[in-house]
């Protein structure tokens, strides 16, 4: 089955600005489950310039603790390795296309952890605003799907569901207030 959210946010800021703060964006006081982000890879491509960059992000598992009891049960009756579902972080894989040129930034992102119980892929792209071309617009779309847990599955979906439509909105306001802080109040139109 699966769910997925979509985001979809302008923000009022040069597209330069936008993804500089992006970048920077982790680890933040605001978001206490992103543990840190490492760039493992980072290249530019000499024809095109597009700059790709490899990241991967250690998350705190939000996955509530009663959830994760009754999971462990629920797979210890079916003979299952439960190990992994009592792990403290989650790994995150985060490729990025920056086209400076064109102002746009391609991002797909993945989980690296609980694979087999477990899809989580968003698709992401910062863009020059057609609204405003001193405006960045954000799309986001974002897709979890568990399996192996039988009638838990769509418990588990729900609670994805939910926690990245939480997790989209406070990356929105981390990223407002960065801008903020970092370049200052919104261009106005």
């Amino acid at each position: 089955m699966g769910v997925t959210v979509d985001v979809h946010q302008v923000y009022k800021y040069p597209f330069e600005q936008v993804v500089s703060s992006f970048l920077r964006k982790y680890p933040n006081p605001m978001d206490k489950n992103v543990i840190s982000v490492k760039t493992v890879e980072e290249k530019r491509d000499v024809s095109t310039g597009i700059i790709y960059r490899k990241r991967i992000a250690v998350c705190q598992n939000v996955v509530p603790e009663i959830l994760r009891k009754a999971l462990s049960i629920l797979v210890i009756l079916c003979w299952k390795e439960v190990s992994i579902l009592k792990i403290p972080d989650i790994q995150l894989e985060e490729e990025s296309w920056l086209n400076p040129q064109e102002r746009s930034m391609a991002i797909q992102s993945h989980c690296l952890t609980w694979t087999q119980y477990a899809s989580m892929k968003e698709e992401s792209v910062f863009r020059e605003s057609l609204e405003n071309p001193n405006w960045t617009e954000f799309i986001q779309r974002g897709r979890i799907s568990i399996t192996g847990a039988g009638f838990f599955n769509c418990i588990l979906e729900t609670f994805a569901s939910t926690f990245l439509k939480q997790g989209a909105q406070k990356g929105i306001r981390i990223m407002e207030m960065l801008l903020k802080e970092q370049c200052g109040a919104p261009l106005a139109e």
